[in-house]
């Protein structure tokens, strides 16, 4: 059996190292001519660690980021309103951490290169269209440099194409456009930035009009996500923008005179090495991924809200889902379609409480100890449920 897996991103990476220690093959394409660590800082939440920690990245993990041992939720003066410990400060077995994005992707490439083969993943390949078949799947594959279009047979189709996915568009033509909440993101990364707080602590600031999240994520590198809302929810347009550069000036307006313990505020955003903007989206839950010998991992099925940290930490969790369905499913189809059962169900109740948590905001300690407790709870990710399941690994 052989998996063929759409996009290099964190989840489609993990379903290739997932499927592999599972006993099956995996192959990966990837539409970028090349794999760079681009992007700013993410967190990989404890049920994410602990399956990428059982695929043998523990040591790795610890190396490349920051273990979050607390959000900090203050005012746009620095006042504390409400703590929330993080990681193995909760009780969880496994800590919180607070990584680069693009270096993490780079960790888990290496990684199914050495144990896969160099030809495991292969990158400037686009696909194009598939064909489901009673025995497999024709996937038609777009070579970018030359311009040659192939077939490639696979037992089996993993769109994990992100956002804009072509598995998905073809699954669902009827989709729609993604959902826009109105909130303009703007995300940057300064380094050489001084330590504030713990060292190792993520400060939520908050006034009426804007929010700004902080937490570092090594190598003396501080990374902030400012978030204001330009309008009201509504269908995403093409001049909402999307992954566009943008520049500390259009964020220091909103954060003028903003203060925390250690951190000088506007100094951090004006020297940011890196500013991304991006509108705030998902989608609402799907009634079904895929059928058959495809389906869908990651945002390509589950876009969600970034307000509980948990869309990389998702795929993770796909992905070992993923290879532990077919290893133990009587053929492929079964296999999916266990793996959806577990999955549309669970991730679509993040969906929800990330819209939730969102709207919720919480301005008083009561309010933010609800919250981030119910967050949990509705998430699955408790600390007594996570640390007592069974292990996603085949054996």
């Amino acid at each position: 059996m052989t998996v063929l897996i759409a996009g290099a991103g964190i989840g489609g990476l993990t379903a290739a190292l997932s499927l592999h220690a599972a006993g099956t093959d995996a192959r990966v394409v990837e539409s970028a001519r090349e794999v760079r660590p681009l992007g700013v800082g993410i967190n990989l939440l404890p049920h994410a660690v602990r399956e990428l920690t059982e695929l043998g990245l523990g040591d790795d993990l610890a190396a490349l980021g920051v273990a979050t041992a607390e959000n900090v939720y203050c005012d746009r003066h620095g006042r504390r309103i409400h703590t929330d410990l993080c990681g193995r400060a909760q009780g969880y077995h496994w800590p919180q951490y607070s990584v680069h994005r693009g270096e993490l992707q780079m960790l888990l490439l290496a990684a199914v290169r050495a144990r896969l083969g160099a030809g495991a993943v292969r990158t400037g390949t686009r696909l194009v269209d598939f064909e489901e078949r009673a025995d497999g799947v024709r996937a038609r594959l777009l070579d970018r440099a030359s311009g040659e279009e192939r077939e490639y047979g696979a037992t089996a189709l993993v769109g994990a194409d992100g956002l804009h996915s072509t598995v998905r568009a073809r699954l669902h033509p009827q989709d729609g456009p993604l959902r826009w909440s109105g909130v303009r993101m703007w995300r940057g990364v300064t380094t050489e930035a001084e330590p504030f707080l713990t060292g190792s602590s993520m400060a939520i600031l908050r006034d009426a009009a804007a929010e700004l999240v902080v937490y570092p994520i090594g190598r003396r590198r501080i990374n902030w996500v400012c978030l204001v809302r330009e309008a009201e929810p509504q269908p995403l347009t093409e001049d909402a923008a999307w992954n566009r550069a943008g520049r500390p000036a259009d964020v220091l307006p909103h954060v003028a005179g903003w203060r925390l313990d250690r951190l000088d505020v506007a100094g951090l955003v004006a020297g940011s090495d890196v500013v991304l903007q991006y509108p705030m989206v998902d989608r609402d839950p799907l009634p079904a991924w895929g059928s058959g010998r495809v389906t869908l991992l990651g945002d390509a099925a589950h876009p969600m809200y970034p307000v509980g940290a948990n869309g990389a930490s998702q795929a993770v969790v796909d992905a070992r889902v993923l290879a532990h369905a077919l290893a133990r499913a009587a053929g492929v189809p079964d296999g999916l379609a266990r793996y959806e059962s577990a999955r549309r169900t669970a991730t679509t109740a993040v969906v929800l409480a990330n819209r939730e948590m969102h709207r919720a905001g919480g301005r008083t300690p009561q309010d933010l100890a609800r919250i981030t407790g119910t967050y949990r709870h509705a998430t699955g990710s408790d600390v007594t449920v996570l640390n007592s399941r069974a292990s996603l690994s085949v054996r």
